[in-house]
């Protein structure tokens, strides 16, 4: 039955759920062409969750060589923590960790509200706006970018260079943009050093433990990694969970009618429509086994995040958008060592800038029909490449 869906390709961009629900239903595991080349997927909720924290799923690419070869070959070009193994990894996540503890990312709140606030007095007092251009994306660069002590001339660079990385780009393209991320961190790196200035680059810059620090060149991948997870994710957490409640009319109005409810419907909204859309790619450092499939060693392996987290044998009625569900244990986020550092920077960002849309535009609606809506060609993130709305008059 699976052998004729469209993967990653035509129609799935807009609306991949059903083919996952097939290959959850009669191909679990299963070997896909992407964009980016042939790779082993796993869809079930349980077997993700599981994968997630399986060790024998590495993140060194070297284990798709032969044995003889690996010794020669650099690990990473880049030091970033999201493409290590222990001990490496655990070294750096040690690191970096205090960084992004709850209360520290708690004290950003208000200045998120802030900024939310900020975006939605420069809309127009009524008419026609991308909401993708003019909020949902400003606001988490906004956010990180002064969170890292970007300056606001940079910002817009920076989103170039993210969106370009991560969206289905020519390798040149891909390459160039992170070419010049690269440069451009490395200069800041050393102005943070010169001048600290209390945000988070230059807390990274002072950080130790028992004598050990971060290199300059793990520094700059830190700032790499923290730049692109910490847009591109909240960008269409806002997109995806704004674009849910437009199109769900009875839970917009519970949620408007109970705001209380918010923390609950972001984590519904990770779940029904996930931002990172699979997790990068894996490398099988043995056969692994799941869902009776062996997977052979030296294989690439992704992992859905969005297909795990509309897996009926996990969540009850998984298909419908409920903003009062317990959505917890969606793995959004993740799982295991590589869990998101800044996940509870991104929810309280997409509470902060969904609930002060809702009480500011009350009758916010789509300007188009849902079904004209584009979404990024990205194996990586789900997300809008546009979101037109009809503002309605504010509150």
């Amino acid at each position: 039955m699976t052998a004729t869906l469209e993967l990653f390709d035509g129609a799935f961009w807009r609306d991949p759920y059903p083919a996952y629900a097939a290959l959850r239903a009669d191909e679990p595991v299963r070997e896909v062409q992407r964009p980016d080349g042939t790779v082993w997927l796993i869809s079930r909720y349980a077997d993700v969750r599981a994968a997630l924290a399986d060790p024998r799923l590495s993140k060194d690419w070297r284990y798709t060589l032969p044995p003889e070869q690996r010794a020669s070959m650099p690990a990473t070009p880049i030091p970033m923590m999201i493409l290590m193994d222990p001990p490496e990894h655990t070294r750096l996540r040690k690191l970096v960790s205090r960084s992004f503890t709850l209360r520290r990312m708690e004290e950003l709140r208000p200045r998120v509200e802030e900024i939310a606030g900020e975006l939605l007095d420069a809309l127009p007092p009524a008419g026609r706006v991308d909401l993708m251009a003019e909020y949902a994306f400003l606001l988490p660069v906004f956010v990180i970018c002064e969170l890292l002590g970007v300056p606001k001339e940079d910002r817009d660079e920076f989103a170039a260079w993210s969106r370009t990385m991560v969206d289905e780009s020519a390798q040149g393209d891909a390459q160039a943009a992170s070419a010049a991320m690269h440069s451009y961190l490395g200069n800041l790196v050393e102005a943070k050093r010169a001048r600290p200035d209390g945000g988070l680059l230059s807390a990274l810059v002072e950080v130790a433990e028992d004598g050990d620090r971060l290199s300059q060149e793990e520094l700059v991948a830190m700032g790499m990694m923290l730049l692109i997870a910490g847009h591109e994710t909240t960008v269409n957490l806002i997109g995806n969970g704004v674009l849910a409640l437009l199109t769900h009319p009875a839970q917009r109005a519970l949620l408007q009618e109970r705001p209380d409810l918010l923390p609950a419907a972001v984590e519904e909204f990770l779940r029904w429509d996930s931002p990172v859309h699979s997790a990068p790619v894996r490398f099988a450092a043995e056969d692994v086994e799941y869902s009776g499939v062996t997977i052979p060693a030296g294989a690439v392996v992704t992992l859905s995040l969005a297909a795990a987290n509309r897996d009926a044998g996990r969540f009850d009625d998984a298909e419908e958008l409920r903003v009062d569900r317990d959505a917890g244990g969606h793995v959004a986020f993740g799982h295991g060592l590589h869990h998101c550092l800044g996940a509870q920077l991104a929810r309280i960002e997409g509470q902060e800038a969904i609930a002060a849309l809702l009480a500011r535009r009350p009758e916010l609606a789509l300007a188009v029909d849902a079904q004209e809506l584009v979404h990024r060609r990205s194996t990586l993130i789900r997300g809008l490449t546009e979101l037109p709305v009809e503002l309605g008059p504010a509150a």
